[in-house]
């Protein structure tokens, strides 16, 4: 699994933390991580509205199977990622919900609180998270019994959202302000790991024509 992290401005401190837990926990278990930022208080600058754009570009593409983002309280980057078609996120502040998403909704994203309650221990609260996001089989329902209409329903989600979001990602891409995808798509990372492993040459070349 391709995974991709990402987080905005105003916890961009704390980057290079997550980035190690998440590369401990992922990397142990044979995946790949991504950090497209921002990686330091001074890195391209990002709010959660950008990494909204980033995940649903990269998600769509196929470039990374998974994204992690977050923001001060997680929410404004759950709402900016689930705005886009084809990215189903989650809100995580514990283990317990990572494992929960995991198995119930099975989304492709998920979002934390990385000021809201983050005090002594905050990274192994994070450590943990992720290996209950990461580790095992993925949507297998929880308790078991109920597996089969909860992967009932999470199908039924996906199919009630891409009818919803009608319009292909590039045109809703299109249809906001050019000068906000420029900056989610502007970083060198970001590029990196697009460019890299994209798998779809029309949303390639959207995002070329951007930087050129």
């Amino acid at each position: 699994m391709k995974i991709a992290l990402m987080m905005e401005n105003s916890q961009a401190g704390k980057n290079a933390m997550v980035a190690a837990e998440l590369n401990t926990v992922a990397g142990d278990l044979g995946h790949d991580v991504f950090n497209v930022g921002m990686t330091n208080e001074n890195d391209h600058h990002l709010t959660y509205i950008h990494l909204g754009i980033m995940a649903s570009i990269l998600l769509n593409s196929k470039a990374v199977d998974f994204v992690v983002a977050g923001c001060g309280t997680g929410q404004g980057a759950m709402m900016s990622l689930n705005l886009h078609p084809g990215v189903v996120c989650g809100y995580c502040l514990e283990p317990s919900d990572a494992f929960l998403f995991n198995q119930i909704n099975n989304g492709n994203a998920l979002a934390l609180a990385f000021a809201k309650g983050f005090g002594w221990a905050g990274e192994l609260n994070v450590r943990y998270m992720f290996e209950k996001a990461f580790t095992g089989e993925r949507g297998q329902g929880y308790p078991i019994e109920r597996a089969a209409p909860q992967q009932q329903n999470a199908g039924i989600l996906n199919e009630v959202k891409a009818a919803v979001a009608k319009t292909s990602l590039i045109d809703s891409l299109k249809a906001i302000d050019q000068s906000l995808v420029k900056t989610a798509v502007g970083s060198t990372q970001f590029q990196a790991c697009f460019f890299d492993n994209c798998k779809d040459s029309e949303i390639a070349a959207y995002v070329k024509s951007l930087i050129d």
